[in-house]
């Protein structure tokens, strides 16, 4: 960054201003494969491209795909269009190529090769993201082990000093790229100082998922229900956990500006209280490397006891984000937990009504009972709070039960984790009729009742 003083101020001093070093152009290249069942065409999936590239600081200076059958073996794409990309060099003046799908070390070599210039691939871009976004030492390390994973293979007389890093403590988010060695006998020190690094990051991610486990055991004995927030990303989650908590996350409109999970304390209408957790954004193409890494955090949502999926109903692919969240979400064996359809940002339909959402929803292949929102004006809080909590009562026990005034504890317990559809106070003490998460029956079963008099 450099400082510059070359403007005048209306009373004759100089006004200081700040320029930052010039973005990398960069153009795209996209491939639609006309046997894939994918719903995404290559037209979308690169708009999707482009925003990923001014996430991680790129200038798209154009973009071009193609419709092939499958992938050629040699560049993924076809020579004529690696000759047509050339071509535009001189025109363009791109810096580097970055492809809308994962390409294999050869193909990438390949191409830079045909181009003379760099090549990234949409994985590599991902984790480029990844790698600036994550904030918390559990969110680096997981960065880093998919970092690793994706360059170990791509190694080519790179070295990259990794022996400063190899005993570290904390993981570093910067990016991998060095300069290039002395040959083959440097590439294997390289590879052997990656594996070496990898494994000692997949011990650091078993420990975190250690660290959950018990917290999650914690949480189980204590019967407060959990309640993940999933979706595409920039649906609008992180903006979703705010309102419904007044927590203080950040929230951008931009692809994953929310990496690391977070969970708050939110009391439902009737009193019972539930910790909401927001996950990383799902999004198509998702790099195995990421699904792998980031293992421990995806587990929240299979320990969830209900599952917001919350969509951006104004997005011109809300259908294929959609679908790409339901695949994500089957892939995780998660598909089985309650969930409920979240419309977000409904303030944005300008001129759409209430049944006209609903004919929408239908088009998109939502289930009926889906919650129309908006999260930044705060529009059906509510109506979502309530929903959450009938889901959640139609998982507990119900039961009746006369709790001595010596338990007042017991009282205060099943006002924050259970419902309470009628409390009286008799001689003997508190007489509360409801429903209890299951884990929390055993310490009311002393003093229950048949039925709950009238």
């Amino acid at each position: 960054m450099t400082i510059r003083d070359d403007q005048t101020t209306p009373n004759g001093g100089r006004r200081l201003y700040e320029t930052r070093p010039p973005r990398e152009r960069a153009f795209l290249v996209g491939v639609e494969l006309t046997g894939s069942r994918s719903a995404w065409k290559a037209e979308d999936s690169l708009q999707e491209l482009a925003l990923l590239a001014d996430t991680a600081g790129l200038d798209v200076v154009g973009s071009t795909y193609q419709r092939l059958k499958q992938p050629f073996p040699r560049y993924f794409i076809g020579p004529g269009k690696i000759e047509e990309i050339a071509a535009l060099r001189d025109t363009l003046h791109y810096d580097l190529v970055v492809f809308d799908d994962e390409l294999t070390p050869a193909q990438a070599r390949n191409v830079e090769d045909a181009l003379q210039t760099r090549v990234l691939d949409r994985t590599g871009l991902i984790l480029d993201i990844f790698a600036r976004h994550a904030q918390t030492h559990e969110g680096r390390v997981q960065v880093e082990l998919a970092q690793y994973r994706y360059l170990l293979p791509r190694l080519r007389r790179q070295w990259t000093h990794l022996e400063r890093q190899a005993g570290g403590g904390g993981a570093s988010a910067g990016g991998v790229v060095g300069l290039r060695g002395p040959g083959e006998t440097q590439l294997e020190v390289d590879r052997r100082l990656i594996a070496r690094r990898i494994q000692w990051l997949e011990q650091q991610i078993e420990e975190v998922h250690r660290h959950r486990e018990v917290y999650r055991e914690r949480r189980r004995q204590s019967g407060i229900p959990v309640v993940a927030i999933v979706g595409y990303t920039n649906a609008g989650k992180s903006t979703l956990l705010n309102a419904l908590s007044g927590a203080n996350v950040r929230a951008e409109d931009r692809l994953f500006a929310t990496l690391d999970p977070t969970t708050r304390q939110v009391t439902l209408p009737g009193g019972q209280q539930i910790l909401l957790t927001d996950t990383v954004g799902f999004i198509q193409k998702l790099p195995t490397h990421l699904v792998a890494a980031f293992r421990a955090t995806l587990e929240e949502i299979r320990e969830a006891d209900v599952v917001l999926h919350v969509l951006d109903i104004t997005h011109p692919n809300a259908a294929q984000q959609t679908q790409t969240v339901l695949d994500t979400l089957r892939d995780l064996q998660v598909e089985d937990r309650p969930t409920l359809t979240v419309l977000n940002k409904v303030d944005l339909m300008v001129g759409i009504n209430e049944a006209e959402v609903g004919s929408i929803a239908e088009t998109l292949g939502m289930p009926d009972d889906y919650v129309a929102v908006s999260a930044r004006k705060g529009w059906g809080l509510d109506t979502l709070l309530r929903r959450i909590e009938q889901t959640l009562s139609e998982r507990m026990m119900p039961l009746t039960a006369l709790i001595p005034y010596r338990r007042n504890d017991l009282v205060s317990l099943w006002h924050t984790r259970g419902v309470i559809d009628e409390e009286r106070y008799e001689a003997e003490g508190t007489l509360i009729a409801g429903r209890l998460p299951v884990d929390l029956l055993r310490w009311f079963e002393p003093f229950s009742r048949p039925v709950c008099a009238a």
